[in-house]
């Protein structure tokens, strides 16, 4: 996620280079033309670019809004996964006896490693990096076997569940509870996976980028009083403005996609191994990952 810091200019830049090349060639090219056979060329009013350009920033809003929308519901998703696991433990403190915190503390341990695997499974990593820590090796050999991990993770805090309520540590009600919460964090995995696996309509990339080039096109065409000096960085300054904002609504619209603009998933995992472990009375808790200079992942 980008921080209220400063961007640099090379990450901002970096993002629509080839494209700036393109824009170049392209005005180069149309130059050229226009040098050659100018009597050739149809009389374009500026009018005719302005109304491309209009209808360029009509697409662009329309598909900021619906990117936004969607980073925005992946972190509305994470908190709800940061409150229910806390939900989760501190269920379990009210519930189960005094004597058998060590169940507590198994199933605290998973669920910190549950958040962290979904995190990676979600931005294409191994799930498992870094379990060994919290994990048994009982469970680790468990959830190896299983090609979906957090699901998995859940499947086995569901059945450590169940044995406790027919041990007698937890009664009917407390298990309802709890069980309750396992689903809830449950579908907010499957909120999270669903726009993981949604792609965005690529129709729109690719209108919107035949719309820039032909905006260019008409651009460099209607301005033909204009040297080339001054008619090229101009075309090259309109076209950037409406290329990053098309990069911008492209990264937010992949909020799992472990780039800058990502959902800071690790972080927030973080956050909730912090919470379950001083809920678990632990000590040496992790600390907050440090920003990379101007975004945390």
């Amino acid at each position: 996620m980008l921080l209220d810091k400063k961007i640099p200019l090379g990450f901002i830049l970096g993002k629509i280079k080839y494209d700036i090349l393109y824009i170049a060639i392209i005005g180069l090219a149309v130059y050229g033309i226009k040098r050659k056979y100018i009597y050739m060329l149809p009389d374009i009013p500026i009018a005719i670019p302005a109304f491309i350009g209009t209808a360029i920033s009509v697409i662009l809003s329309f598909k900021l809004n619906q990117s936004y929308d969607r980073w925005w519901e992946a972190r509305k998703i994470w908190g709800g996964i940061v409150n229910e696991s806390r939900n989760l433990l501190l269920q379990l403190h009210a519930f189960i006896p005094a004597t058998e915190r060590l169940h507590l503390r198994m199933i605290g341990h998973r669920q910190i490693v549950w958040c962290q695997a979904l995190g990676r499974a979600l931005r294409g990593q191994e799930p498992l990096a870094g379990a060994d820590r919290l994990l048994t090796p009982e469970d680790l050999a468990e959830l190896y076997r299983n090609s979906h991990v957090p699901l998995g993770i859940l499947r086995m805090n569901a059945e450590h569940l169940a044995r406790l309520r027919l041990a007698g540590h937890l009664d009917a009600y407390s298990h309802v509870q709890v069980n309750s919460t396992l689903a809830q964090l449950c579908s907010l995995m499957g909120m999270a996976e669903r726009i993981k696996n949604t792609v965005f309509p690529v129709t729109y990339r690719l209108f919107l980028h035949l719309f820039i080039y032909l905006f260019i096109v008409t651009l460099s065409i209607s301005v033909k009083d204009i040297a080339l000096y001054f008619e090229l960085p101009l075309l090259m300054v309109i076209s950037a403005s409406f290329l990053l904002l098309e990069k911008s609504a492209k990264h937010l619209q992949d909020p799992f996609s472990n780039l800058p603009t990502d959902t800071p998933m690790t972080a927030i995992a973080t956050t909730i191994e912090m919470n379950i472990r001083q809920l678990l009375e632990e000590r040496d808790l992790p600390k907050a990952p440090a920003p990379a200079e101007f975004y945390v992942m």
